[in-house]
């Protein structure tokens, strides 16, 4: 295993930074195809968030593959390579695996805890198989990963450590009120109908707000928001989807505004905010969860107006409480590495030991064929006979032997028992790569489209 993750989070550069770097999704699928096509990467996956920006890739060199991703990040996000390189962090074989695992589990997230980030990691493996840059590493990791970050959540109550960003971030626009009492009969304008928008509606509608408008520029995805909120059983609230050019209108009458689109420019203007409290009295509160940012920083600035984005969002998390069911995860973050570590080496050696097997079933029935051409009067049950103890004494042999070396395969810096059983045993090198070949042409087989 030569994993290998080059990336930036909010833990290691500015959210200017951050917000000038995000990719959009034709750009993260154009990354991926150029990062196969980059000679040390044979696969590829990107984890790319509102506050972080993560290139998975199998190589072959170390170097020339944090060259390489480094290079391909800059040139994907439009941000230069000398700039962008101070920020950049590099994780290599189980120290990658660490961090995603970690990451799965909401250790790294801006929100201890949150668990927005597994849907994150299913929907960067998904890419990764719709356009086969995730091969039988990164699938079995990205996975993994997902089964890690539930276990945690299942078995500790790293919840309670924190929530989701949609959550806190109500929390820092409620300004140290009770969320519930705060936002309650309020009118709430969400703009976009992605996963965070959805989260947001759903978070506003259970905190009681008395009305939820929906913007966005494609009116199906806004209807259909809409009726998941006001369907029988569902929450109850009062919801309708207007056009993106109804937002200036919606934003006299709003109290809550919550944005977070794809738009490569701001939603909504310094100017737009500045005209909309013009006519009213009320306060209005902008939670901007967009990267890049959709609303104008400007309307910091103005009276009556309080606005939360990402960058005040990282200011304010710096500062919560960690949960002591932090440590447990970490625990069973290392538990996990072991055990993905151990499976990955033993699965290394697996093709070796079953080309030798292979071998040795030659060797058993070329000495049969050979017995029967030298004894032509023995009958079919004696041939039988013959055949099965051969095999009972090669199966014997060979046992004890392809058990240890798997066991010693499995442990850190065991890949070289591979080798030694193929010098060993003089096996050829082709054999090998195609049960190789196999078992890969299986696993993708197994995982393509189970995420």
């Amino acid at each position: 295993m030569s994993l290998l993750v080059v990336g930036l989070s909010h833990r290691s550069a500015p959210v200017s930074v951050l917000e000038r770097a995000s990719l959009a999704a034709d750009t993260q699928a154009k990354l991926l195809q150029d990062t196969l096509a980059a000679e040390p990467a044979a696969e590829g996956a990107v984890l790319a968030t509102c506050n972080r920006i993560e290139l998975y890739a199998d190589v072959d060199k170390f170097h020339a593959g944090v060259a390489e991703l480094s290079t391909l990040l800059a040139q994907h996000s439009g941000v230069g390579l000398e700039e962008l390189t101070p920020y950049l962090y590099v994780h290599y074989e189980d120290r990658a695996v660490h961090h995603l695992f970690s990451v799965a589990c909401g250790l790294d997230s801006m929100v201890v805890g949150e668990g927005q980030i597994l849907g994150q990691i299913k929907d960067a493996l998904a890419l990764g198989q719709d356009l086969h840059t995730a091969g039988r590493l990164l699938n079995d990791l990205f996975q993994q990963a997902l089964r890690v970050g539930k276990r945690a959540h299942s078995e500790t109550g790293i919840d309670r450590a924190g929530q989701s960003l949609v959550t806190f971030g109500l929390q820092q626009v409620a300004d140290g009120a009770d969320v519930d009492a705060w936002a309650k009969g309020k009118r709430a304008l969400v703009i976009g109908a992605g996963s965070m928008s959805s989260l947001a509606a759903a978070t506003l509608a259970r905190v009681g707000v008395s009305e939820i408008v929906i913007a966005n520029r494609t009116a199906p995805r806004a209807e259909r928001l809409v009726q998941i909120l006001t369907e029988p059983g569902g929450t109850g609230v009062a919801a309708r989807a207007v056009e993106m050019v109804a937002v200036g209108d919606e934003l006299t009458r709003a109290d809550i505004v919550v944005s977070c689109t794809g738009a490569t420019g701001l939603v909504l203007t310094g100017e737009a905010v500045e005209t909309a409290m013009a006519g009213r009295t009320a306060p209005l509160a902008l939670l901007d969860l967009a990267m890049p940012r959709d609303i104008d920083a400007a309307a910091h600035r103005m009276p009556g107006v309080r606005l939360v984005d990402i960058e005040s969002l990282a200011e304010a998390s710096a500062d919560a409480p960690m949960a002591a069911d932090v440590d447990q995860v970490r625990s069973i973050v290392s538990d996990e590495v072991a055990a993905f570590g151990a499976a990955q080496r033993a699965a290394h050696i697996t093709p070796t030991v079953v080309a030798l097997r292979t071998m040795a079933a030659d060797v058993v029935a070329g000495e049969v064929a050979r017995l029967e051409g030298r004894l032509p009067g023995l009958d079919d049950k004696q041939r039988a006979e013959i055949t099965q103890t051969v095999r009972r004494v090669v199966d014997k042999l060979l046992h004890a032997p392809t058990v240890r070396v798997k066991q010693l395969a499995s442990e850190p810096g065991g890949a070289g028992y591979a080798d030694a059983l193929r010098t060993l045993f003089d096996l050829d090198p082709e054999t090998v790569a195609s049960v190789s070949r196999a078992d890969l042409n299986d696993a993708d087989v197994k995982n393509r489209g189970r995420v």
